[in-house]
């Protein structure tokens, strides 16, 4: 009997990971055989022209940097507010609370993000509809998940590398530098990994404010569109699915070169630390 509920737990593990890849397999397969066809060097590099299609380069230089400047904000944010509430702050209601609402930041939809980012960032602060606007409401959105990721991070340091580093004389903020944030890296960048693919997913918010002007940006003031943004306008406007699909193309790749930067460096701090 016990053999058989093995076999049968192992047959279920089994056939949830093949679906998953099968799943994956099959969008991505449709995504290469819609869009490759319009796969060019002036497609990607090119200049948009609202009468004759054009290439999507002003959209992808967008996007990097509304991937950069997020990130370069959300992340030194959300490791902070990480340690301390792990590190420094006493365990208790209040801490249990700002976890709480952490968490519960991740499941508000992305237009309610939109919607205060267009009132308080583009309206409010009169930033306009702008990259940097779109990428502090986005800041907002990718904080939850650095700091829950990172929090989980330091759970998964040894007491011991703690207990070891403060018997030798050092104080805690160089234990935190020196031992625990070095050893807890791996995993704060798998959050980060995470972060770049919400990034680059998100749509509604950016529309709010950012705007969708098909232009290479002059500033991170300029009202511009990302490639998310670009994907929705033209499949609504031409109502090609192809042309949609080769600009899913282009996100697959930027999203996969970002994620093996990002292991490759991992890797390289796990080396570091034996």
């Amino acid at each position: 009997m016990r053999q058989f509920k093995d076999n049968m737990y192992r047959g279920l593990l089994w056939g949830s990971a093949f679906v998953s890849v099968a799943v994956l397999v099959v969008i991505v397969g449709y995504i290469f055989y819609k869009g490759f066809s319009y796969i060019s060097f002036d497609f990607i590099f090119g200049d948009y022209s609202p009468t004759g299609g054009g290439g999507i380069f002003p959209m992808i230089v967008t996007t990097i940097l509304t991937i950069v400047i997020s990130l370069l904000i959300a992340t030194p944010i959300g490791i902070l507010a990480a340690v301390y509430l792990h590190e420094y702050a006493k365990q208790g209601r209040l801490v249990r609370i700002i976890r709480y609402a952490t968490e519960s930041l991740t499941g508000i939809p992305s237009i309610i993000y939109g919607l205060f980012g267009a009132v308080f960032f583009v309206v409010i602060l009169k930033l306009g509809m702008s990259i940097i606007a779109a990428s502090l409401t986005l800041t907002i959105i990718v904080l939850p998940v650095i700091i829950r990721t990172t929090e989980e991070a330091l759970k998964t340091v040894p007491a011991t590398y703690r207990e070891g580093s403060l018997a030798l004389g050092t104080t805690k903020l160089q234990t935190l530098i020196k031992v625990i944030l070095p050893s807890a890296m791996p995993g704060i960048l798998s959050g980060i990994i995470l972060s770049i693919g919400r990034i680059v997913g998100e749509s509604a918010a950016i529309f709010l404010t950012a705007g969708t002007v098909a232009a290479m940006p002059s500033s991170i003031f300029s009202s511009a569109r990302t490639l998310t943004v670009h994907s929705y306008l033209v499949t609504q406007e031409a109502g090609d699915i192809g042309l949609a699909a080769a600009i899913g193309i282009v996100l697959i790749v930027i999203i996969l070169v970002l994620n093996l930067t990002a292991t490759y460096i991992s890797k390289k701090l796990n080396k570091a630390d034996y």
